[in-house]
Order: structure tokens, then C-alpha cells, then sequence
């Protein structure tokens, strides 16, 4: 692996990363499907790579930080699609991350009208797939592959420069 290579596979994960992000704000925004809780937080491993990208690009003495900071991430991130695989398929009960927005604390009648009529989404829920696929689905295999893919970068980086 060279420099050039190293640069490509960051350029890659950073278009990636934009690209799920706007993906999601596009499914959300202009389709109109709502997100559960566990989407919200899916979303976070993609916007923090952006930010330690664009600083790798920046402050090139933290590339090796940098790049196990990015697997750690996306190894997390799996995790996080897989739990969420999980009770999409019912093989593990919503927990009370589903259930963040859900309150007991209404100050007056008509809040509380208004938060029965706006149901939330639940985490088991499909409302948009891909390919026959839910989204969390999909992110399992592209965590999955951007992990391994800066693991390979942080491993071969020592050999590199």
C-alpha cells in the first residue's frame, strides 16, 4: 500500500459516509419515512468519520489514530445494525432506546393530544427497504466492510511509510 492508496481508500470511506448521511436525510425528508430511534443513532458512526477524516486530511501526524479511531467506529456501528437487525426480526425485544421520545411529563392536555397523535416509529418496524433489504440490514455489510477495511490500513501502515 502506498500513499496514493491510502488517500483513495479515506476519499472512498468519506464519499461513503456523505452518501449514506444524505441518503438517510433524503429517505427521511423528502419520502417522508419516519426513523426509529436506533436509525437516528445509526447515523452518528457516519457523521463522526466525516469529521475524522477531513481532520486526517488536515493533520497528517494523526493518521495512525485516525485510522483505528475509523475501525473502531464502523466495528461498533455493526454491532449497533445487527442489534438493530435483531429486533426488526424479533429475535431480540426492543429495549428502551426504541422508546427515548415516550414521556410522562406533559405540562397540559393538549401536548399530551398532540405527542397520541404523532406515534412514534418502533425499531421493529420496516418502513423502507432496499432490494428487499432494511436499511439496518444494509448497514451491517457496510460497517462491516469499512471496519475491515481500515483495519487493513492501520495494519499496513507501519510497512507502508
Amino acid at each position: 500500500m502506498n500513499v496514493i492508496k491510502y488517500q483513495k481508500s479515506l476519499k472512498l470511506i468519506l464519499f461513503l459516509s456523505i452518501f449514506a448521511l444524505v441518503s438517510a436525510y433524503f429517505i427521511q425528508y423528502v419520502l417522508g419515512h419516519q426513523p426509529c430511534n436506533l436509525c437516528l443513532f445509526e447515523r452518528l458512526p457516519y457523521l463522526s468519520s466525516i469529521i475524522i477524516i477531513l481532520s486526517c486530511f488536515y493533520f497528517k501526524k494523526f493518521e495512525k489514530i485516525s485510522l483505528i479511531l475509523l475501525s473502531l467506529i464502523f466495528f461498533f456501528a455493526t454491532i449497533l445494525s445487527f442489534y438493530h437487525f435483531g429486533i426488526e426480526q424479533g429475535f431480540i425485544k426492543e429495549s428502551l432506546v426504541c422508546n427515548l421520545s415516550v414521556g410522562d411529563n406533559f405540562i397540559n392536555p393538549e401536548e399530551l393530544l398532540k405527542s397520541l397523535k404523532e406515534k412514534p416509529t418502533s425499531c421493529k418496524d420496516v418502513t423502507f427497504r432496499l432490494f428487499g433489504l432494511s436499511l439496518a440490514t444494509i448497514n451491517i455489510f457496510v460497517s462491516l466492510i469499512v471496519s475491515v477495511i481500515t483495519l487493513k490500513l492501520f495494519l499496513d501502515y507501519e510497512k507502508n511509510k
